[in-house]
């Protein structure tokens, strides 16, 4: 036996000596690394080599690339810092998950002077989704809310609310001409965008204020009521069941649709794609619900927070700060069509030239409808966007009772799979 531990000593020995030299023969990693894990930006590259260069040397950020699918950029982040993972440092998270990822103690509150320097000029709306029990766990890099787009050569005016708009997409289809709403009616976190857009603007609620308990008031029923009447008035695309917010883009650049509700995105994509389609197109806020009271576009867009893991938090904050620094938000507008949060930017001249909607985003902004701020918020998505497609099987009443027993379940944490 003692012969047997002894050989056994020897070949583990033998083992870590071996491991010890190939480890020792790995190049170091710059200790100035700053790992940022970031949705894909066509033009976050130039951003980050832009802070590199202004680092005078004290960080340098080396950009992955999450997967476009916000499904698998949560999954993927939340795999490796269920891990404890010290790889990643600074971290791009849709709002949607900042509470998660607080309450899971995965990411580090920003205090100080940090948390003044995110504060500073930040709309209330976007800084309200970094928020969690009075503490600030991010720092908002970009804001988000859909418009609506129509073109100004069949219509004379955007509709104001959705009955309008219906009834114009349906005179227009009658006469023969492009008549479609483009819209992303697929099963994802998109449709219950529109879901809750539609909730906020009806004045009704999905949960409580203190997220605990599901609602799903009169409100969401009227929300669940013009989706319904949506889906079955003849006027989307064959599609529209399996549309994400870029085949919706799509269908509209082809000429097929005469409105589309979809983020600023599609606008830099038509200037590029089809710039003669591009002079014909213009922007507004989202019909409203009821005439007379405006509709609260949901918030999206991304918080920059920073992981509880990181062996570098100083360099990851200053990096962070960078990032979303005015001109990088100005920047960032202009080329990926992603609105900024700092109020400031918008009365940049340089944003104006560029970015002609920004007056329309702004007011959207002001007066905002905020996904649901709890854990659960990913949960809440998923059981009711398979409980709204596809829209035209919605039955009001039913939909909601069933929604609201399964959004229980979800802030309980039971019966759902994230």
């Amino acid at each position: 036996m003692a012969a047997r531990r002894t050989r056994r000593a020897a070949i583990a020995g033998a083992f870590l000596l071996a491991v010890t030299a190939v480890v020792g023969c790995a190049p170091a990693e710059d200790p100035r690394a700053v790992h940022l894990y970031y949705a894909p930006e066509e033009n976050l590259q130039s951003v980050v080599d832009r802070c590199n260069a202004e680092s005078g040397g004290r960080y340098e950020i080396v950009y992955h690339k999450l997967p476009r699918e916000a499904d698998g950029q949560r999954e993927q982040m939340a795999r490796r810092l269920a891990a404890g993972d010290s790889g990643m440092d600074i971290l791009g998270l849709d709002v949607t998950w900042t509470s998660e990822f607080a309450e899971a103690d995965w990411i580090r509150p920003w205090r100080g002077a940090d948390r003044a320097s995110a504060e500073r000029g930040t709309l209330p709306g976007p800084l309200e989704t970094a928020q969690v029990d009075g503490e600030l766990y991010a720092a908002p890099k970009n804001t988000n809310v859909q418009l609506l787009w129509y073109r100004t050569d069949l219509v004379d005016h955007p509709p104001r609310t959705w009955a309008e708009m219906i009834g114009t997409a349906q005179r227009l289809r009658d006469a023969g001409r492009p008549h479609r709403i483009a819209f992303s009616g697929a099963q994802f976190e998109g449709l219950f965008v529109h879901f809750n857009t539609l909730v906020d603007s009806a004045g009704g609620n999905l949960v409580s204020a203190d997220g605990e308990r599901a609602v799903l008031d009169e409100g969401a029923v009227r929300a669940l009521r013009v989706l319904r009447d949506f889906g079955n008035a003849g006027v989307t695309g064959p599609a529209m069941n399996n549309a994400q917010q870029d085949e919706a883009r799509m269908e509209f650049e082809r000429g097929e649709s005469a409105f589309q509700l979809n983020w600023p995105f599609v606008y830099p994509s038509l200037q590029e794609d089809r710039p003669e389609l591009a002079g014909r197109v213009g922007w507004a806020r989202l019909p409203s619900v009821q005439p007379g009271v405006p509709s609260k576009s949901t918030i999206g867009g991304y918080n920059l927070a920073v992981s509880s893991f990181s062996a570098k938090p100083d360099r990851a904050f200053a990096a962070a700060r960078c990032l979303r620094s005015p001109e990088n938000q100005k920047f960032s507008a202009i080329r990926d069509g992603v609105p900024p949060v700092a109020e400031s930017v918008y009365d940049d001249p340089a944003l104006a030239a560029e970015y002609p909607m920004k007056d329309t985003i702004l007011a959207a902004l002001k007066d905002p409808g905020v996904r649901p701020v709890t854990p659960a918020a990913q949960n809440v998505s998923t059981v009711l966007a398979n409980l709204l497609s596809p829209v035209a099987d919605i039955d009001p009443e039913r939909t909601a009772e069933r929604m609201r027993t399964e959004v229980q379940n979800a802030l309980d944490s039971r019966g759902v799979i994230p």
